[in-house]
């Protein structure tokens, strides 16, 4: 298979639904609006800096998973997709997947963001194949905690290996696109690195490694670049 790899957040979505479900969260009452607030910004202030603690992260981002019901989790997760995500999506993103798929390629989303958040996301575009953090789970509930490796920067690296291991396939002619320099590890993994609406330093990255450099928030998706 050839794999066409996406991040999620800020590449086929206008914005971070880690920081949103935060927010949403905090609109709804169900953790403290200013001690999560705050945190919940430092924490994707680190992000964008490229000096966050994922440890640290997902002790906090998680807690609230083991807090409540599964049944009212998903609940809120049904209100969250609707009011924070739906508007959101990207035309131009679901274009890319579709032309990617016409070509015969296997869609992959790979994301930091947990799988609990990110999974009815991707479902949305119709996206099979998910590589996400895993939130870990006892006796049918949350725990707080998470499974394995923290799918994020090198980790997804790790993460991917381990997944092509299962399938049985590998890295040949494959894309990846992002907006993060926190993913330089795999894109620099990949035969065809994109960046996507980037952030400074993989803008700055990608000019220098002469990589193209696309924007999915413009309506519709460029074309110069598609796959061989």
């Amino acid at each position: 298979m050839t794999l066409a790899i996406f991040d999620l957040d800020n590449t086929l979505i206008a914005d971070d639904s880690d920081y949103l479900w935060g927010q949403f969260l905090v609109e709804q009452g169900i953790v403290d609006r200013e001690q999560y607030e705050r945190a919940n910004a430092r924490f994707y202030e680190q992000y964008k800096a490229g000096n966050l603690d994922i440890g640290e992260f997902l002790a906090f981002a998680l807690k609230p998973l083991a807090d409540h019901a599964p049944e009212q989790l998903y609940h809120w997760r049904r209100q969250f997709v609707e009011q924070k995500i739906q508007p959101i999506l990207l035309p131009a993103a679901r274009q890319l997947i579709d032309t990617h798929k016409q070509q015969g390629h296997t869609p992959l989303v790979i994301t930091a963001t947990n799988r609990f958040v990110t999974e009815p996301i991707v479902a949305l575009y119709g996206i099979e194949h998910l590589i996400a953090t895993r939130p870990s789970m006892q006796d049918g509930r949350y725990t707080g905690g998470y499974e394995g490796v923290p799918c994020f920067q090198g980790g997804k690296v790790t993460r991917l290996q381990q997944w092509l291991e299962q399938q049985r396939a590998d890295l040949r002619g494959s894309w990846f696109y992002s907006d993060s320099h926190n993913d330089l590890p795999l894109l620099m993994q990949v035969e065809n690195p994109v960046a996507v609406d980037p952030d400074d330093k993989l803008r700055s990255f990608a000019q220098e490694k002469g990589w193209p450099i696309i924007s999915l928030r413009e309506g519709r998706c460029p074309e110069h670049h598609f796959a061989k």
